[in-house]
């Protein structure tokens, strides 16, 4: 069964409710830390706690007018808490909030993109283990190469999905790290204590050092690893075009009933959702390029990251979530063709087999060089005549004198090809 899962899940790390929340919940786990070490009195943080609430449309209201998100915030806040809010955000200044929150929401992110990758996997499976000894063609430079199997081809997708997972795990390990260390993260006004109680709670590490800000290269890191992922989505993706073509045409995307193709032509199946991933990816790798821009700020701190990793956390992960999402199901419903599969394969006459009576030769004495240009003059006539291949080899002269017949026959049994399969099987599927 191909576990499902809903794309309002990501989009909920994101809204706005669950921004402030996390901002509300850091300034509460702050003051927390702070009476522990008896710098404010416990009954102001249980009176923070039990009126600190905000209005999203009155935080909007008040950063028309201030220009800055969380001072608008910390007002509105205060203006239900009454008091005791002066002791909120004490010794801290506004990235030590937006950072954290945001480590919070890109560590939350990244889990839902590892159970993502994990529900593919797992369509891929399916189909590798369904197709496991499907014969069909192997490509090199889109040319006609050796026999290999589909469900081959899909080890090497389920392999490659779980890279991805690793890397994900270690992205959202390198990106779970908050900071509580005020104005240039020199801890001058806010114990590091602090800052370790708060990132505990929240299932984060404090970062050993920080500037005004978490360091960007963390991020970055975290981009380039969701551009990767994505990278096997677009590889995938362009694949399955490949064989829906109409010359191939060995796998289709599902076409349900009532779906149409083209507004012109009724004929049109065209691969829509392949399609759709490897545009997509185009973003999300571009999304990474910026992440990239952000490791540079100007001492400290600057503001030049900020407006973009708004843009870039959000989009890239919901984007990504959705893929996965798309492409589980097509993956799952795949249209394959075993039949137009082998009979592409048997298209060059035979030609699949050369390197088979190419070793046969040197195993039976001849040199490399020798038996590569008695295959080749036989492979040659059949790209420019229409001749079938074995005929060709069971008629040269110098052929003869090395491999009989029945050696030769031997050599085109196609099942040969395929005996190691169960072995890889084993190797990728533990």
């Amino acid at each position: 069964m191909i576990e499902r899962y809903t794309l309002p899940e990501m989009a909920a790390i994101w809204e706005p409710e669950n921004k402030f929340n996390l901002w509300l919940k850091i300034e509460i786990l702050a003051c927390e830390a702070l009476a522990n070490r008896r710098e404010i009195p416990k009954s102001a943080v249980e009176e923070i706690k039990k009126k600190a609430r905000f209005d999203i449309s009155r935080i909007d209201e008040i950063e028309r007018e201030v220009k800055h998100d969380v001072i608008a915030f910390l007002t509105c806040v205060a203006e239900n808490v009454g008091e005791s809010a002066r002791y909120m955000h004490l010794g801290l200044t506004s990235s030590d909030v937006l950072d954290t929150a945001f480590a919070v929401q890109l560590k939350d992110a990244a889990s839902l993109i590892i159970k993502g990758v994990s529900g593919l996997q797992k369509a891929v499976k399916k189909q590798a283990f369904l197709h496991k000894n499907t014969p069909m063609i192997g490509r090199s430079h889109g040319i006609h190469g050796e026999p290999i199997t589909f469900g081959f081809k899909l080890a090497i997708w389920y392999e490659e999905l779980g890279r991805n997972i690793e890397r994900l795990k270690r992205a959202r390990q390198r990106i779970a790290y908050g900071q509580i260390s005020g104005a240039m993260g020199t801890f001058a006004s806010i114990d590091p204590e602090v800052e370790e109680y708060v990132c505990k709670k929240l299932g984060l590490k404090a970062a050993p050092v920080s500037s005004q800000i978490i360091q960007r290269d963390r991020h970055a890191e975290y981009f380039s690893t969701l551009a990767i992922l994505a990278g096997t989505l677009d590889k995938i993706a362009v694949e399955i075009r490949h064989l829906q073509r109409t010359e191939v045409l060995e796998v289709e995307e599902f076409f349900s009933s009532g779906q149409k193709g083209s507004s012109a032509m009724p004929h049109k199946r065209n691969p829509v959702v392949s399609e759709q991933m490897s545009g997509l990816a185009r973003v999300i790798r571009a999304n990474a390029q910026a992440a990239m821009e952000n490791i540079a700020l100007w001492h400290e701190r600057d503001i030049s990251h900020s407006s973009v990793e708004r843009v870039i956390g959000p989009d890239s992960t919901i984007l990504l979530h959705y893929m996965l999402s798309r492409m589980t199901r097509m993956i799952d419903k795949l249209l394959v063709y075993p039949k137009t599969m082998m009979k592409n394969l048997e298209i060059t006459r035979g030609l699949v087999f050369s390197q088979s009576i190419l070793l046969a030769l040197v195993q039976n004495g001849v040199t490399r060089e020798d038996a590569y240009c008695m295959v080749q003059r036989n492979a040659m006539q059949v790209w420019e005549k229409g001749k079938d291949f074995l005929p060709l080899l069971k008629k040269d002269k110098d052929i003869k004198k090395y491999l009989s017949v029945g050696e030769l026959e031997k050599a085109f049994n196609l099942k040969s090809q395929f005996k190691n399969i169960d072995r890889i099987f084993k190797r990728v599927f533990k």
